[in-house]
Order: C-alpha cells, then structure tokens, then sequence
C-alpha cells in the first residue's frame, strides 16, 4: 500500500472545519494506504506556547483524532516531538533548502504579518520541517488544502536538490497530493467568504467540537445569512456564500449532495433551516464529544497509545533518516 502522512497543530480544539475539511477524510485511508498520522507539536511552538497549555492541546487533539475515527491499531498515531528523526532531517533540509525558495511562501507572509522582523526563524523556516515529516517515511502522498499546495511543491524541491546533490537520484521520493473527491469547505459562521478557523478573533465564528448543544444552537441561530428563502437550485446559491455554507455544512454532516439538500429544503427561510441544521450538527457530534471526554479521562491510557504509536512511527524513520545523515557524510553513531 502506498504511503500517507498527515499531521494537525494541537492549536486548540478542532473546529468542524478542520474535522469535515480534513480529519474525517483520513479515516477510510486507514483501510486502503499505509497511513501515518502525527499532532505537530513542534511546528506549534513556531509561536510562543504556554507550556502546560500546550501539553493540554496535544491530548485533547489526539484525543479528538481518535474519536473522529483514526484506530491507533490501524494507523500509526503519535506526537511529533517524540520522534527525533523529524527534527534530524528538518537540519538536514534547513542546509538544503535556499533562501529564496522560502522567500517565495506566502504562508509566511500572511502569519507574519507587518512585522515580519518579529517573526521567529522557526516559523520562517516550518515548511522546511513540514518536507522532513513527510520525507522520514518516504511517504507518498499527503492529502493537503489549497493553503499547503505551496509547501507540498518545496518540499519536492527539497528532495530533488538533495537526491541531485548527494549523487542518489532515488533516494527521496516524490510526493503527491492526495484528493479525496470533493472535500467539504467550511467556512466562517460571521463571514462566509473566510475559511472557518480556531485563530478567528471570535467564537461566534465556529463551531469546536466540543460544543454542547447550547453553544451549537446560539452560534448557528446568530450565524449570518441574507434576507432571502433559500433556493431550489445551486445556482440560486451564487454570490450568497453564508447560505452556501450552511447547506454545505448540512449536506456534509448528512452524508449527502448540497443539491439534495436545496431540493428538501428549498423555498423554506432560514430560522426553520437552522434548527434543522442545529439538530444535525448535535446528532452527528455528540458521540466524538462523548468519546472525546472518555479518552481524556484517562490520560495514562492515551499518553501509553501516543507513546506506542510514536514507537512504530521511529521504526520507519530512523532507519531512513540514519541513512541520511549517511549520505551526507555525519559520522555514524
């Protein structure tokens, strides 16, 4: 089976953006790929972190993981910091990489803001360490968002220059993005042409995935939507993005096409939409939630899972990283 790598910031809870958008898609991969799964916690710290509030945020996120459907003894789950050779390989690829390929990334860019001076040289060079996470493994294919095409295409480059350099043309594989059909696009509850995020300033713009029904129904009831009754047809959708987001929503907690929900509930306004809306989000949510709570209960049982997963995960990178480091020409320990 090819292999698959994929990892998540433990920057708070997941949104349902990053569960519909991302975290749901790696489930049936654990099935039909060789499927690696890591909570980045170093790439976390490329802004400052509370430690404890850090150590916090990678339980619940593997956690999380675990209860949107990845099985540790299908997959291989684990904490990046607990497999050095991510960090070995990312020096490695810090020498290899040039400057002006970094200069090109705009992700860079938009996190850094106006004050780009203050940035700290981790986050300059994070994709750098993204190419070392997928490369450990010589993994394959990653499935990636729009916003990480760019580190996907470095991180080719970054292989290309050090098989070419170092005289072994095969050495480093080349990866590919992996689509998964059409991924589900969620986007912000006050702004529906912004990408739902946990960095919005407001909570009133996701839903986390621990919230309760309470919270479920307050933030979709004052979710922003236009004075007219929803459509019949998609193309009554265009240049109306919040009313495309909330029938995207329903139909990707539903399980079905955003045209199949327009033909149901075509014609209706939006209070009666969103409490149909509320009770599918509730009733698709709560058993990660209850699962969730389950797994945080115990956290010598989910650290032991993250510490056997991180186990399996070195038994493939060490191996190749080690020879790296050969390759390069580091004394062998």
């Amino acid at each position: 089976m090819q292999r698959v790598f994929s990892g998540i910031q433990p920057s708070g809870i997941p949104t349902l953006g990053n569960y519909l958008g991302a975290i749901r898609n790696w489930v049936p991969l654990q099935d039909t790929h060789d499927a690696i799964y890591c909570v980045v916690d170093l790439h976390a710290i490329t802004a400052w972190q509370d430690p404890r509030e850090l150590q916090t945020q990678t339980r619940e996120m593997a956690a999380a993981l675990i209860a949107c459907g990845l099985d540790p003894k299908r997959c291989i789950l684990f904490v990046q910091s607990h497999v050095h050779a991510h960090a070995r390989l990312a020096w490695i690829f810090n020498c290899v990489a040039r400057l002006g390929w970094l200069n090109r990334m705009t992700q860079f860019k938009d996190k850094a803001g106006k004050d780009r001076e203050a940035a700290s040289s981790g986050l300059y060079v994070y994709p750098n360490l993204m190419a070392a996470d997928i490369l450990a493994y010589k993994a394959t294919l990653v499935p990636v968002g729009d916003d990480q095409k760019q580190h996907l295409e470095l991180a080719n480059d970054i292989a290309e220059k050090f098989n070419h350099d170092y005289g072994v043309p095969d050495f480093f594989p080349h990866i590919q993005p992996l689509i998964q059909g059409v991924a589900a696009r969620v986007m912000s509850l006050r702004d529906g042409t912004k990408k739902m995020s946990k960095s919005d300033a407001s909570d009133q713009s996701r839903i986390n995935l621990t919230d309760d029904r309470d919270a479920i129904a307050l933030k979709i009831r004052r979710a922003k939507t236009d004075p007219e009754p929803l459509p019949e047809h998609m193309a009554g959708l265009e240049g109306r993005p919040e009313a495309r987001n909330l029938v995207g929503i329903l139909a990707a907690v539903g399980g079905t096409l955003p045209e199949n929900v327009l033909r149901e509930h075509g014609g209706k306004g939006f209070g009666a939409f969103k409490e149909v809306l509320v009770e599918a989000l509730v009733d698709h949510l709560s058993p990660i939630q209850a699962e969730m709570q389950r797994l945080l209960s115990d956290h010598a049982a989910l650290d032991a899972a993250l510490r056997l997963g991180a186990q399996r995960a070195a038994a493939i990178a060490e191996p190749i990283v080690t020879e790296a480091e050969r390759v390069v020409g580091f004394l062998p320990r």
